[in-house]
């Protein structure tokens, strides 16, 4: 039996991780960039550019939508710290995604980096 960190070392050791000194010139290369955090960790500040969708659906988003079956897009992934977005790029490869990277450190390491973040307005409700 495998601990979750034991899966993420393994699917880390069988995709693409970009790392952060290289994550800007990806994003600008990529079709697509997908936070696969939930959806409250997305809307408290996001990658400018991000579309969210979250681990727990994305096989399903990503198998339902036309705009998504192009197995040839070149996608960008992240997460917190690169768990989920390695886990989750494992899983796209698996699918059949061939042009899959996850951001090395994830959203943390790209806030340490003093890199810009989005952060939505919401509406007040009084």
């Amino acid at each position: 039996m495998k601990t979750v960190q034991e899966m993420v070392q393994a699917a880390k050791a069988d995709i693409r991780e970009v790392p952060l000194e290289q994550s800007e010139e990806a994003i600008k290369q990529a079709d697509l960039l997908i936070d696969v955090r939930e959806a409250d960790e997305f809307h408290a500040g996001h990658i400018p550019g991000a579309v969210n969708i979250p681990r727990g659906i994305l096989e399903f988003k990503l198998t339902n939508d036309p705009a998504l079956e192009d197995r040839g897009l070149n996608m960008v992934i992240y997460c917190k710290n690169s768990g989920r977005s390695a886990l989750s790029a494992k899983a796209m490869k698996e699918m059949g995604y061939i042009h899959v990277q996850s951001i090395a450190g994830g959203i943390d390491a790209w806030q340490e980096a003093g890199k810009p973040l989005v952060k939505p307005d919401l509406p007040e409700f009084n």
